[in-house]
């Protein structure tokens, strides 16, 4: 059976990007794993005590967005695999897709207001990801 991977950040500006993965895993009887990675580097330069608790308020964070995104995956007769990180976006999904034996990396669209990366920017990461780890990685088209 195949797996598919799929970094979230969770909140309404994912589910789009949910939906669409939960359907893809549902239509070709995929498994399902989501991915969120508790990324604190843009804080590099703060005190420690506070970098701590931001991170540990990220993680926290972070297990309730999946265990959202687990249920509407649950609601659509798939059950998920819900995983959180810390480090860096770049390196967590590089080793978790090897960890689990991703045969599928998805991401959402660049765009929106919350948006991680710009067109081209998201587009060279993907393309990056790829050749690094040898693994599909698909972007999945933004819905109007």
């Amino acid at each position: 059976m195949a797996k598919i991977l799929c970094a979230t950040r969770g909140g309404e500006d994912s589910y789009p990007t949910q939906d669409a993965v939960i359907a893809l895993a549902k239509e070709q009887g995929d498994e399902l794993v989501f991915l969120f990675v508790a990324d604190i580097s843009f804080l590099n330069q703060m005190a420690a005590p506070l970098v701590v608790d931001v991170e540990s308020r990220l993680e926290k964070l972070g297990n309730f967005q999946l265990v959202m995104a687990q249920e509407r995956a649950e609601a659509q007769g798939i059950k998920a695999q819900a995983i959180v990180r810390k480090g860096q976006l770049r390196a967590e999904l590089i080793v978790v897709a090897k960890e689990i034996g991703a045969t599928l990396i998805v991401m959402g669209p660049s765009g929106g207001q919350d948006a991680a990366f710009e067109d081209a920017a998201l587009q060279a990461f993907a393309a990056d990801l790829q050749t690094e780890t040898g693994i599909e990685v698909r972007i999945l088209k933004k819905i109007d």
